[in-house]
């Protein structure tokens, strides 16, 4: 009788120890921002959006250089028209300030969505290489390990040279 109580005792004790084992989950990390900032599509994205941000305020800086042009012309003109052209005049270049606001407005509206437009599916890349790898290695969560994003100490295992293998990169 004490022989089959001490054979229970282990193979509870056997069980257990095998059920604990197997509920441990594996843990790797990845610095997601690094990885997704050292791919070519995302240096590609950021030339684009730089070049389209050039490209707003050159055509901004043209259109307050012109505004101020404008103004000194019917500065010197003031003494020397109505007090009706004046205010007109002061009518036009306050029309012509909203216009730029608004431009200004839609401008950065419009690179707000090309940046979404050409980072998610990088982002998108990223992640579905992370989980290729993830799995492949058989880990069942991956923390990103970004500065900020949370992970204080992240001494597991590294998926970033996987992922990035994984990438081409």
């Amino acid at each position: 009788m004490k022989q089959m109580r001490t054979f229970l005792i282990a193979v509870a004790f056997t069980i257990g120890a095998t059920a604990f084992t197997q509920a441990q989950s594996k843990i790797a990390h990845v610095a997601s921002q690094e990885l997704v900032e050292s791919m070519p599509a995302f240096k590609d994205a950021m030339a684009q959006l730089e070049k389209l941000q050039k490209t707003y305020d050159t055509e901004i800086r043209d259109m307050m250089t012109e505004a101020q042009k404008t103004m000194q012309r019917y500065e010197s003109e003031a003494p020397t028209k109505t007090e009706e052209e004046n205010q007109k005049r002061a009518a036009e270049l306050q029309s012509t300030q909203q216009r730029i606001r608004e431009h200004g407005q839609n401008a950065q509206q419009d690179l707000q969505k090309k940046e979404l437009d050409l980072l998610k599916p990088i982002y998108e890349k990223a992640r579905v290489a992370i989980q290729k790898v993830a799995r492949a290695q058989g880990f069942d969560y991956v923390l990103d390990s970004t500065n900020g994003s949370g992970v204080i100490m992240a001494d597991g295992t590294d998926l970033m040279p996987a992922v990035k293998k994984e990438l081409g990169i």
